[in-house]
């Protein structure tokens, strides 16, 4: 007999007559095909260290991305922050709900695990994120307990395909949430930001499906990074 079921298209949900498109296993309509080859085809990017170097960025690819990173972050806490004036607060932004955006986090975690002085805090972990429905919250609390403090801002970002698995390092603020059109604050006086996929078409399920070796690798550098040049700036104090 016969079998006349139908399949839903993976990407999207409409249902297919007799699907032919198989990719990893899932069935997908025609529309939906190509958007999902450019999201799921995550290949090693060719970088040229130099040109990230000038602008503040590094790859997770390249060997040397742990010193260059923290001699970036060095450079720029040297020019804006003073540890004998201003205590840091490091927020880490996002979700455990989320593979790609669970960068933030999964650093904080990271984070917490070094033994800091006083006069560091760290906030947004696995265990109590910092997301879209309780940042304004979080960031009032942090303003009222710890108030005039330097705040450097962690999140995951989408880029284009050749912009995947940098780290970047930038002065003011972040705006999170503008990846997926979200209107939040904005945080910091300094941010960091690790772009973990492709933007451009349907973010959230970019994000879902962003590889959590990328994510894990990527938090690894930059908590490694930061806590080295915080606790060489902080030395300052003591």
């Amino acid at each position: 007999m016969k079998n006349n079921r139908k399949t839903a298209c993976y990407y999207c949900g409409k249902m297919l007559d007799s699907p032919k498109l198989i990719a990893h296993k899932k069935l997908f309509c025609q529309n939906c095909y190509s958007s999902y080859q450019n999201i799921s085809s995550t290949k090693s990017t060719s970088f040229n260290r130099q040109e990230l170097l000038s602008r503040n960025r590094v790859h997770i690819d390249d060997p040397l991305a742990m010193t260059n990173l923290k001699k970036i972050i060095n450079s720029k806490l040297e020019q804006i922050y003073n540890p004998l004036k201003q205590k840091l607060a490091i927020i880490c932004i996002g979700t455990d709900r989320s593979t790609g955006d669970s960068l933030g986090p999964l650093t904080g975690s990271k984070l917490s695990n070094f033994k800091l002085n006083n006069n560091i805090r760290i906030f947004g972990t696995l265990n109590s994120p910092i997301h879209a429905t309780n940042l304004n919250d979080k960031l009032e609390s942090i303003n009222q307990k710890y108030p005039n403090s330097f705040i450097i801002a962690i999140d995951a970002g989408l880029g284009k395909s050749t912009s995947v698995g940098s780290i970047c390092v930038n002065e003011g603020p972040l705006k999170p949430g503008s990846g997926v059109d979200k209107d939040l604050p904005e945080v910091g006086n300094m941010h960091i930001t690790g772009l973990v996929n492709v933007s451009g078409y349907m973010e959230y399920f970019v994000l879902q499906s962003t590889r959590l070796s990328l994510v894990v690798k990527m938090a690894k550098i930059i908590s490694y990074s930061l806590i080295q040049g915080v606790r060489k700036i902080s030395q300052q104090i003591k």
